[in-house]
């Protein structure tokens, strides 16, 4: 069974670029892309996925807040928070939000397709140090 996956990251190549990598491997399947925090529920909903790969700084609503609202709206899926900009509190804020996953966008391909498949098999992933 394959691994459904959404993808929320507001730079167009980025969230093309991750789309592309997450394709490359036979069990995961890329169901849903968005570019904007208040279309992560909506989208979740149509698409049901087992992951949510969560930019923080999204326009609309911010990664966290919508990670807390699938949380809420559809618990089965597990979040992974992905991000470029690390902030003293990140990592507070994302376990505080229920996230199952928290990597950072400068960490190898394979790390992060690694996370994505520990997280959807209920793993947790998060940083070796404190963010």
């Amino acid at each position: 069974m394959r691994i459904r996956v959404l993808v929320a990251e507001d730079v167009d190549v980025v969230r093309d670029t991750l789309v592309a990598l997450l394709e490359l491997e036979d069990d995961l399947a890329v169901v849903a892309a968005v570019g904007a925090g208040d279309r992560i529920v909506p989208a979740a909903l149509g698409s049901r996925p087992d992951v949510a790969l969560l930019d923080v700084d999204l326009p609309g609503v911010d990664g966290l807040t919508a990670a807390a609202q699938l949380r809420e709206r559809l618990p089965e899926c597990r979040v992974l928070i992905l991000t470029g900009l690390v902030r003293p509190d990140g990592l507070d804020r994302a376990r505080a939000a229920g996230v199952s996953g928290f990597l950072v966008k400068d960490g190898p391909a394979d790390d992060l397709v690694a996370a994505v498949r520990t997280v959807a098999h209920g793993g947790r992933v998060l940083p070796a140090q404190r963010v």
